[in-house]
């Protein structure tokens, strides 16, 4: 006779304001393999230190040139605290300036409400698929305004005015 499944579930009551964020980085060129595999080592050294709030950080492969994380936030303000912080605030400011042959793009996912992503230089995926795309500026330029999030809007880790306009 076949053993029975194991089904389970979890019990999120002890975190009420759980956030999920994937993110993800494509290569679409041959200097991009160095780029990903640079930022790759870095962000294994940022969660190695253990950036207040983060409860989980998981690796996920999509393809051979695409790859990414999960990782669960014990709140959108821990998030967004270590975004404004270094060395993310450093990665943010590079890739903007300079995308190294690669492409980005975040997901984020709050239990207490709200989905929001970005893309930078990366064909459709995800919500991107089935949803319009906008350009991020004014105000869908702030992962706490694309959350529909109360609050200051902190100073953005690279001015939209110092963007070029597409």
């Amino acid at each position: 006779m076949a053993t029975p499944p194991l089904r389970e579930t979890v019990d999120l009551s002890g975190h009420p304001d759980l956030v999920v964020i994937y993110l993800g980085m494509r290569v679409g060129s041959p200097r991009g393999v160095m780029k990903l595999m640079r930022t790759g080592m870095e962000i294994d050294r940022a969660v190695a230190a253990g950036p207040p709030g983060l409860l989980l950080h998981e690796r996920l492969l999509f393809s051979v040139r695409h790859v990414g994380m999960r990782q669960y936030w014990h709140d959108f303000e821990s998030l967004e605290a270590w975004t404004r912080t270094l060395p993310h605030k450093g990665w943010w400011g590079e890739f903007l300036k300079d995308r190294g042959g690669t492409g980005f793009w975040h997901e984020t996912y709050s239990l207490r409400g709200g989905i929001e992503a970005v893309y930078v230089d990366m064909p459709p995926l995800g919500l991107g698929r089935f949803a319009p795309r906008h350009p991020a500026r004014g105000s869908m330029f702030s992962a706490r305004r694309r959350l529909a999030r109360a609050g200051e809007v902190p100073e953005p880790v690279v001015a939209e005015t110092d963007l070029p306009v597409v």
